[in-house]
């Protein structure tokens, strides 16, 4: 299949499901495994606009979307697990940062990758308050807008880093990254948070920021922003340093420069893995 017509139907998709989702920020949520985990009728609205989509131009294709999934690492893991084998995968972040855009906070963004036998070859996420649609297939680079990107060069030293990173919506998770996150403020030039693990890979991707560290996400979090991270120049790996596959849950992206003392600062806290 040309990677290009897969192209194509994703950011139309992600367009699609990135205007409903404009239309509607700040719709009322309920909670999934906890207060902080939370989902709208909008998320399943958006996943079933991207779905529908799908399967009109790929009829035979898989589709892995996190409103298909209950809540829960568990869940989560063992989801992606079951599409192992599946020669076309997609995974469909309809709203990540859904707390987000629950609080009227416009900072959410449509996440869609498709995997052949494995292995992430398109990466859309589309921003669609600043109207700013990230893409990449594999081997032909990383772009904003149809606008060639790249990871920043400007930071080659960890002191000149700015970092992103995520909370999580657990304690397990939360613990590790409160005292790494403390060593990175004794280390970096300084720290952001989003809230949207996709966007701090977008972001990453085109130099706003120099890194991003969160443990426990998902699949549908992170496929398409790997892609654009390390089609953009940059490394994508786990918390120790191992490549990334789709069941890498612990994501450490970075200009390459800086992410080997990522790595070790991550170590030294103790935070490579939930507690």
């Amino acid at each position: 299949m040309d990677a290009l017509v897969s192209l194509s139907t994703a950011k139309e998709a992600a367009r699609l499901a990135g205007k409903h989702m404009r239309l509607h920020l700040g719709t009322e949520a309920v909670s999934k495994s906890n207060k902080d985990d939370l989902v709208t009728v909008v998320d399943k609205q958006c996943q079933e606009i991207i779905a529908k989509h799908i399967a009109l131009k790929h009829p035979s294709h898989r589709l892995l979307g996190e409103e298909d999934v209950a809540a829960g690492s568990d869940a989560s893991r063992a989801a992606i697990q079951a599409m192992d084998g599946e020669e076309w995968l997609w995974i469909v972040d309809p709203i990540d940062g859904t707390t987000n855009f629950v609080h009227g906070r416009p900072a959410s963004v449509v996440s869609i990758a498709l995997a052949h036998s494995g292995q992430v070859i398109v990466g859309v996420i589309y921003d669609p308050y600043r109207d700013e649609l990230f893409s990449a297939v594999r081997g032909h680079g990383a772009f904003l807008n149809d606008c060639a990107i790249n990871v920043s060069q400007k930071e080659t030293q960890f002191e000149q880093a700015l970092v992103g990173f995520g909370i999580g919506t657990k304690p397990s998770v939360r613990l590790p990254m409160l005292d790494v996150i403390h060593l990175f403020s004794n280390t970096c030039r300084g720290l952001r948070l989003q809230g949207a693990a996709a966007l701090e890979l977008a972001w990453t991707a085109c130099g706003r920021q120099t890194g991003f560290f969160e443990l426990d996400l998902n699949s549908w979090d992170v496929a398409a922003g790997s892609l654009l991270v390390t089609e953009a120049g940059g490394t994508v790996t786990d918390s120790v340093g191992a490549a990334f596959n789709l069941h890498t849950r612990h994501i450490v992206a970075s200009n390459g420069h800086v992410h080997a003392d990522l790595l070790a600062c991550i170590a030294q806290a103790n935070a490579t893995r939930p507690r």
